[in-house]
């Protein structure tokens, strides 16, 4: 949904007809910059999102910050995600993360070795993730990484169900479940909360997802949360504050 951001601008000439090009594919209008209303800003640094009430415009880049550290000192292929897909010595499973968001899992499964296609609903997302697979790719750091992430902006109980691409493990990380104290959210998932809306089909992507999956489903859940759509896992790996149920599918 474009709901919350109808417009994107231009912030240097280099950048015009490329906004202009966007703006045709998201059925966006092409405006004049306002830092008090939503919109998509582009320029020769990228693709990024200016929504006021949530602070600075964001963009996603796996170059630095959350992703560059989780890249560094994550645990590797000893950290709980990577238990969870079954990464073992010489094992890289392919992945569909059919619930890509700001692809923060799904980097960290590229840099052990997985190639991991991304489904990613929301065209604002997936234009934000897109712009930085792009910036990626000519980034002798990450470039290598970033190759093995291809994005598709789908639905991805339609991908799954029309498509014949497959993967050993199809990862899902649904919304977690609103905080009554919003407070409690932090802003780049207030951020996702706004753009994506309620979660109302993950109890039908886990099930299409089990009749999909090559080998295993595995779901992201906060700690103490119920399984999605009551399906009961065959095993969970625990973090701090994350649980990943584990459903085999041979």
């Amino acid at each position: 949904m474009t709901d919350f951001v109808n417009a994107i601008a231009a912030l240097d000439d280099h950048s015009i007809a490329a906004a202009q090009q966007l703006a045709s594919e998201l059925a966006l209008e092409l405006a004049t910059a306002d830092i008090g209303m939503n919109q998509l800003w582009l320029s020769e640094q990228g693709l990024a999102l200016n929504m006021p009430a949530l602070g600075k415009p964001f963009c996603i880049d796996f170059s630095s910050g959350k992703y560059d550290h989780r890249r560094k000192f994550g645990g590797g292929r000893g950290q709980p995600l990577a238990k969870a897909v079954g990464l073992k010595q010489g094992q890289n499973p392919s992945v569909i993360d059919a619930t890509a968001g700001f692809a923060r899992d799904a980097f960290v499964l590229a840099s052990l070795g997985c190639e991991v296609t991304m489904l990613e609903q929301n065209p604002i997302m997936a234009a934000l993730l897109a712009d930085a697979l792009a910036r990626a790719a000519v980034d002798t750091t990450i470039a290598e990484i970033t190759c093995r992430m291809q994005l598709h902006n789908y639905n991805a109980i339609r991908f799954l169900t029309e498509n014949s691409i497959t993967a050993d493990v199809i990862y899902l990380d649904p919304m977690y479940p609103t905080r009554e104290k919003s407070a409690l959210v932090k802003k780049d998932m207030q951020l996702l909360h706004q753009l994506a809306g309620a979660d109302t089909d993950s109890a039908e992507l886990l099930t299409v997802a089990r009749e999909k999956a090559g080998k295993r489903v595995v779901v992201k859940r906060p700690k103490g949360a119920e399984f999605v759509g009551l399906q009961k896992p065959a095993a969970s790996i625990q973090s701090k504050n994350t649980r990943f149920d584990i459903y085999p599918t041979i």
